[in-house]
């Protein structure tokens, strides 16, 4: 198999400038070029590429797709780290969702007002003054 570029990203869903951004990190390996310095592909890159899309997909940092992909390297390892990592990238998650159900309960009720005049707007009030929020933090 010997892709271009475009065909990659035709074939993966990923733009040409993240197949390049990839390769300019190192998650995507330095590819074969032709006598013209066109890139060419393979299977290898596809897969491995339609691994990072669906990380990214999921939530994961560059960093966290990195361990990953390098302990895809040694197939015969305990499955361990990965589980760690995935298991951390779950508490970020968790922690972010309780965030977000703070910041819809915060502004469901910056919402409530009765759209009287400026000066008496829960909203303005809200934004004036954090002390005025049902959460300390959001």
């Amino acid at each position: 198999m010997s892709l271009t570029i475009g065909e990659l990203s035709r074939q993966t869903q990923v733009k040409v400038p993240t197949i390049r951004y990839y390769e300019q990190i190192g998650l995507l390996a330095e590819p074969a070029r032709t006598v013209g310095q066109q890139r060419r592909y393979g299977s290898d890159d596809v897969r491995r590429l339609n691994f990072i899309r669906h990380a990214r997909e999921l939530g994961f940092e560059v960093d966290a797709i990195r361990q990953l992909l390098d302990l895809t390297a040694a197939p015969s390892r305990s499955c361990g780290e990965v589980h760690e990592i995935t298991k951390a990238h779950l508490t970020e998650i968790k922690d972010k969702i309780v965030r977000l159900t703070a910041l819809r309960d915060e502004l469901e009720a910056m919402v409530a007002c009765d759209h009287r005049k400026i000066s008496e707007c829960r909203i303005i009030e809200v934004l004036a003054d954090h002390g005025q929020c049902q959460h300390a933090e959001h």
